[in-house]
């Protein structure tokens, strides 16, 4: 195993999911550490896209793609979707095997094209998502308030920690992002990795992802307008005129098939709006709430660094909000949970919500400053009221994070957690 490498909490995920199926496919965007995560765990590696091999392997898998998959057990198989039909043949081979577990790793930064595998792997091949790293994971982050401890309902009364020793610290660690390369590098090396990520994205991804050329500035201008609707529920035709400028040809598709290339290159993660059953009548909002992967996307497409958040405050509120919703994802993740947001048509939101597969559900409110927990607890408390729990659970906590220092219970029961004080 590598000593340079970070425990990451998909480890705990991946060998889990080998131990119950025959392949498990890590999907997420590049360089969030998928290969080195899979290499802890294979025994042997196909890399598609190493150049030295690159064109026997293509050759390889439209003859006989069943040679790709010789090799000791488990292989990772390195960005699979480059040769689509190794996902039939992994779930023809795990089939064949009897459904023996733990053959094989795919990992893949992109999906694949439309229509280009005949099966989807149901029964064969386990799925996980992968993202940039967490502040725990980054070490940035205590870990002394665990979401699952929360949802078991343990009290995390005294406790008061924060490994983020500063606003200023946090607005670093924001713009430079969860990327594995940049942990631990001098601040210029670090943010620098960001910004060949987004050209990278633009100039090439954009338009590899399925032969069809894109105009790079549309990408660019579509990625801004994103990073100014960050943490908000910004439709399509807002994000359209908010593009639009002399690009008069732009249509509300040509916006939608652009998200969507964005979307399966794993680059943008909108989180979808949580329907609960309610006491009345009120119409719950379906709409997303606007996301990259990673906050440090936003920041990097808007320009703006360390110091130009610490001089706009309601920027830094809306990338902080979208750093807490990526670091529980990634602790909801681990625990069997999925990340909502909620919006009602009498205008009552929650920037979070985490359920679990048997039903129980917490909610988040994300604030930055110790003022405005107050509106947030009430805000909760609401949600509580509004949620029918003659029907669903009641809420196995109502917490606020925040980027203060101390994380404690209050007397109506809402918690104030950091989010330098949470893993999951």
């Amino acid at each position: 195993m590598d000593e340079t490498y970070l425990p990451r909490i998909a480890d705990r995920i991946l060998s889990k999911k080998l131990k119950a199926s025959g392949a498990v496919y890590i999907a997420g965007p590049k360089w969030c550490g998928k290969t080195s995560t899979a290499e802890q765990l294979s025994k042997s590696t196909l890399y598609m896209q190493d150049p030295d091999r690159f064109a026997i392997n293509m050759q390889m898998a439209d003859t006989k793609p069943s040679l790709l998959l010789d090799g000791e057990k488990p292989r990772l198989l390195d960005e699979w979707q480059v040769a689509p039909v190794l996902w039939d043949a992994v779930r023809f081979a795990v089939d064949k095997s009897k459904g023996k577990c733990g053959q094989y790793i795919l990992t893949g930064s992109a999906a694949a094209p439309d229509g280009a595998t005949m099966h989807t792997g149901t029964g064969r091949i386990d799925r996980m998502t992968m993202r940039p790293m967490s502040l725990y994971e980054s070490q940035e982050s205590s870990g002394q308030v665990s979401l699952k401890s929360l949802f078991d309902s343990t009290d995390i009364e005294g406790i008061a920690a924060l490994s983020i020793e500063s606003v200023e610290k946090l607005a670093f660690v924001l713009t430079r992002g969860g990327w594995p390369f940049a942990i631990g590098k001098p601040a210029d090396i670090a943010i620098s990795q960001v910004y060949k990520y987004i050209e990278a994205t633009i100039n090439s991804d954009a338009s590899k992802i399925d032969g069809v050329q894109r105009d790079p500035e549309r990408v660019r201008s579509l990625m801004r307008s994103i990073a100014r609707n960050i943490s908000t529920q910004a439709s399509v035709s807002t994000i359209r005129a908010d593009m639009r400028g002399d690009d008069e040809g732009l249509s509300e598709n040509t916006v939608l098939s652009y998200f969507n290339v964005l979307s399966k290159l794993f680059v943008v993660e909108d989180l979808r709006a949580w329907n609960p059953s309610i006491r009345s009548k009120t119409a719950v909002r379906t709409s997303p709430t606007r996301h990259f992967v990673d906050p440090s996307i936003a920041a990097a497409v808007l320009s703006v660094d360390a110091s130009g958040l610490l001089k706009d405050f309601n920027t830094f509120g809306l990338l902080f909000e979208s750093l807490c919703v990526r670091d529980l994802r990634v602790y909801a993740e681990a625990i069997g949970g999925t990340v909502y947001h909620y919006r009602d048509s009498y205008g009552l939101e929650t920037d979070a919500v985490v359920q679990l597969r048997d039903g129980r559900w917490g909610a988040v409110e994300v604030k930055m400053g110790m003022k405005e927990t107050e509106k947030a607890a009430e805000n909760l408390l609401k949600l509580k009221e509004t949620v029918n729990t003659e029907k669903m659970n009641d809420p196995s906590f109502l917490m606020v994070l925040t980027a203060s220092n101390y994380a404690y219970r209050r007397k109506d029961g809402v918690y104030i957690v950091p989010i330098g004080c949470l893993k999951d």
